[in-house]
């Protein structure tokens, strides 16, 4: 049994013959796609960018990247003490302001912020244990 299909010329394609200028434009179609758009570098202040109190987890994932994409920035260690702290995790987030405040000491002059010097101070403060009350002396 043979197929033909009329072309518009007035000529015929074999079935063979068809399904071979099917295969090729096909597959210059497939040879034509867009490959997908590069992921965008990771910014050192992408932490709280697009924050959704709903998706905090998945803030603390992003940050966790960008802190590794960053690792002598006080910066972004300051913005996932937050993160940590809005997640009610006062561990991670102190840690996270230890090594930021260690960053910063540890910096050219001039190179940390002043604001990011005093917010690393005020935060690191909150990690402090309050100061121990003086014992009442017993009078014998």
């Amino acid at each position: 049994m043979s197929v033909s299909v009329t072309e518009p010329c007035g000529g015929a394609l074999s079935l063979p013959s068809l399904l071979l200028s099917l295969l090729l434009v096909a597959w210059s179609l497939v040879g034509c796609a867009e490959e997908p758009l590069p992921k965008a570098k990771l910014n050192r202040e992408d932490c709280l960018r697009g924050l959704e109190m709903d998706k905090l987890k998945d803030a603390i994932s992003r940050c966790d990247e960008v802190v590794a994409a960053y690792p002598k920035d006080p910066f972004p260690l300051n913005e996932r003490f937050l993160l940590h702290t809005l997640n009610q995790d006062s561990p991670a987030a102190c840690r996270d302001i230890l090594r930021a405040q260690a960053l910063a000491q540890r910096a050219k002059p001039g190179t940390v912020d002043e604001l990011l010097r005093q917010d690393l101070k005020l935060r690191l403060a909150s990690c402090q244990p309050p100061p121990k009350a003086p014992q009442p002396r017993s009078s014998h």
